[in-house]
């Protein structure tokens, strides 16, 4: 099989195991040998290990896996046996630490006089910038953080000293510009799950706070406390009307662990209406009455419609036949002024349709004869499935998901942890893929002839919805708190290949952030993926019952 990927058309996963023993000629002419340090007896510990004498024999090196990833444009995983082999000795140590309680206030108790200890406004403004990041960013103590909120703005307080908005003046163009004085300082602590709410709340949280973006969509469930706000982003990287539902200031949510069945919901719920009434308008359809929500009802409904002109030989092409989704969970702001994850730290998720085509130019403004592919990431998934169809007579989901259902560990271990899958319903599959583009990456599949949310009807639609919020509760048990998650969609209108709806889930771990190796596709990872994926139903259980125990009905 030239194509790269380890789906054999056999149905098995099919890698490439590296054993290396070479030979390395030295090369250097000179020794700079020197002491290191010294032992606990004062003998010198020399880096003699660093200058050998002659060329080097290296045998039996360990052994590192190579695995293509099932979608060639998705890059290849290694595993490093010295890595993996002691996660496969125990899988339960897959996971991160709690973040340890940070207090400025109570340290500089412990070191200054009482009095100076206790303002820590001018304590706080005699510390450098970089300082103050990283103290916004790791703050559990909601004195310092309230402390860098008064420093980063200007609030309005009421008469107990409560903030109830924030100064604004006129820009040069008319607009209304908040007071911020530290916009990155701002940021951060605006950020921090511990400042308090009514800071939170006007700094962020209200709407208007965060820009004149209008609400155009709204999830109501006041029974389950659930409240979702569908934004507008009209001016985006994503044209032709970018969206994001967010969860209200009135139903915060700043971990996937605060988040209940009807909020999951909720928020998937505002990205299948969007997408369902954009179709219909395309199609000419009656659409529902506006400034108001529409039912799970009329929902499949409104798809079905939908489907049923789509079929019909009069329906018009569509100008939009592809969707966009994705969530962005987690916010890290480094003390450098770099950003390393989300704009927000509060739950949201972003949505749009994207066209079938563009307008294509060339250099200095003249139109070119015809029209560019608008991209869309599912479409890379369409190609490979035609590509591996053409080479193999294979469907590949199928053949996929019987490797997945045939998985057996590189490393030849028997015994329970042999298994990929995480949580599996008759509709949707969780699991692990057997080449993680991210340490912890996790997969959804539909298991039906579902390619996008269009084909998924009530039932399918809220088991993707119940599966996501399961990976992501699973993610945050292990300690995860920055996870990029992705959809990869058929086309509306695309002829049959076979492809299923797939996410990806794609936490960021402290030590594995990206660096050359990434830019290549070269993902690294210090563990094999039955192990990771044994470590996540040990969470299972525990997740189910949290979810099963919100009583919301939601799914």
């Amino acid at each position: 099989m030239t194509l790269r990927s380890c789906v054999h058309p056999s149905g098995q996963f099919v890698y490439g195991v590296h054993a290396p023993s070479y030979q390395v000629a030295n090369l250097r002419e000179n020794d700079f040998v020197e002491p290191l340090g010294a032992f606990s007896d004062d003998k010198p510990y020399l880096n003699q290990d660093n200058f050998p004498e002659g060329d080097l024999q290296i045998d039996r090196a360990e052994v590192v896996y190579e695995i293509a990833n099932p979608f060639p444009f998705r890059g290849v995983t290694y595993i490093s046996s010295g890595w993996a082999e002691p996660r496969a000795a125990s899988p339960a140590s897959i996971k991160l630490p709690e973040p340890q309680a940070v207090s400025m206030r109570q340290a500089l108790q412990k070191i200054l006089p009482a009095g100076a200890a206790q303002d820590l406004q001018k304590s706080f403004a005699a510390l450098p910038e970089s300082v103050l990041m990283a103290l916004a960013d790791t703050s559990t103590d909601p004195e310092d953080l309230a402390v860098l909120a008064g420093m980063s703005c200007e609030f309005i307080r009421d008469g107990a000293g409560e903030p109830v908005g924030l100064r604004y003046s006129k820009g040069v163009d008319g607009l209304a510009l908040a007071r911020i004085l530290r916009h990155d300082l701002f940021e951060v602590v605006a950020n921090n799950r511990y400042l308090p709410e009514a800071y939170r709340r006007v700094m962020v949280l209200r709407p208007g706070a965060q820009g004149s973006s209008e609400i155009v969509g709204e999830y109501r469930d006041a029974a389950q406390d659930c409240h979702v706000f569908e934004y507008l982003r009209r001016n985006s990287y994503i044209p032709w009307g970018h969206y994001a539902a967010n969860m209200a200031d009135d139903a915060v949510r700043y971990s996937t662990m605060d988040l209940s069945g009807t909020d999951m919901q909720g928020l998937r719920h505002l990205y299948y209406q969007r997408t369902f009434i954009h179709l219909a308008a395309q199609l000419g359809l009656p659409l529902p009455p506006g400034r108001k929500a529409m039912t799970g009802a009329a929902l499949e409904e409104l798809r079905l419609a939908v489907l049923h002109a789509l079929r019909q030989k009069t329906a018009p092409p569509l100008p939009f036949t592809a969707t966009l989704w994705g969530w962005n969970y987690g916010f890290a702001f480094a003390a450098g002024g770099y950003r390393l994850h989300a704009s927000h730290q509060q739950i949201h998720q972003q949505f749009a349709m994207l066209p079938q085509l563009v307008s294509a130019w060339h250099h200095g403004g003249q139109a070119a004869s015809v029209p560019v592919a608008s991209y869309a990431c599912g479409d890379l998934i369409a190609e490979f499935c035609e590509r591996y169809q053409e080479e193999t007579g294979c469907d590949f989901f199928r053949t996929y998901l019987k490797a997945i259902r045939n998985n057996r560990r590189m490393d030849g271990r028997e015994g329970e942890n042999a298994s990929l899958i995480v949580y599996e319903d008759d509709k949707v599959m969780l699991f692990v893929p057997k080449a993680q583009t991210s340490q912890w990456e996790l997969q959804i599949m539909a298991l039906g002839e579902v390619g996008n949310i269009l084909e998924a009807d009530a039932v399918v639609r809220a088991a993707l919805d119940r599966a996501l919020l399961i990976a992501q509760n699973i993610l945050a048990h292990l300690g995860a708190r920055l996870v990029s998650s992705i959809e990869y969609s058929s086309r509306i209108t695309a002829k049959p290949t076979g492809q299923r709806l797939l996410y990806a889930l794609l936490p960021k771990l402290p030590y594995a952030m990206g660096a050359f190796s990434e830019a290549q596709l070269r993902w690294i990872s210090g563990h094999f993926p039955e192990d990771f994926a044994a470590a996540c139903r040990m969470q299972l259980p525990k997740v189910l019952a949290d979810i099963e125990g919100d009583g919301d009905g939601a799914f």
